[in-house]
């Protein structure tokens, strides 16, 4: 069993800075966005997703349950920010519990799904602040601390060019950071 975040964050396709753009004016750059799905207690990594200019977080995390679920791990809590609102994300997590922001706008009229009608009408029972400490909503910074890890330790630009090379890079960012982390555990572990 394992409560998982997912987040995503984007990655600069080179580093040019003022006075580039004030030589040569504006320059278009590539933005690469990397969405993860991680183990919010072990901050481990379960799936990564890179694209480029965009991709749909709530699909992308959709994508990450049914793949957790294929691996036979269970799914005990789920947790995301407003993006992740949909009736799909609530329809994938199934019976887990869920720690998914709720919009400020949401309505029950036009929920497709039981489920996300619950949590709407709990959201708005309770209210953010009360919501936010029953489920631990807090919990979900775990993933923000795996980005800023990132970019601190390995930069959050990417030197390739080529497409490929773009998404062969920032996917290599996340699983080497996660590697340092699982060496480091173990190491502390077996000194103990």
């Amino acid at each position: 069993e394992v409560e998982a975040g997912s987040d995503g964050t984007g990655f600069k396709s080179g580093n040019a800075g003022e006075y580039r753009t004030y030589v040569y004016g504006k320059i278009r750059r590539k933005y690469v966005k990397v969405i993860i799905t991680a183990d919010i207690n072990s901050k481990k990594l379960l799936a990564v997703d890179v694209k480029i200019e965009g991709g749909s977080e709530p699909k992308v995390a959709v994508k990450h349950i049914e793949l957790l679920k294929e691996n036979g791990i269970k799914l005990k809590k789920f947790y995301g920010d407003g993006a992740y609102d949909t009736n799909e994300i609530f329809n994938a997590i199934g019976d887990a519990e869920s720690a998914v922001k709720i919009r400020k706008n949401a309505t029950t009229y036009r929920c497709k799904g039981r489920r996300r009608r619950q949590e709407v009408r709990e959201y708005m029972k309770l209210g953010y602040k009360t919501w936010a400490k029953d489920t631990k909503y807090g919990l979900r910074w775990a993933i923000e601390g795996i980005f800023s890890s990132v970019k601190r330790k390995f930069g959050e630009d990417l030197r390739a060019r080529s497409p490929i090379g773009l998404i062969a890079e920032a996917m290599q960012k996340m699983w080497i950071y996660d590697e340092m982390v699982n060496y480091g555990r173990n190491s502390m572990l077996s000194t103990i």
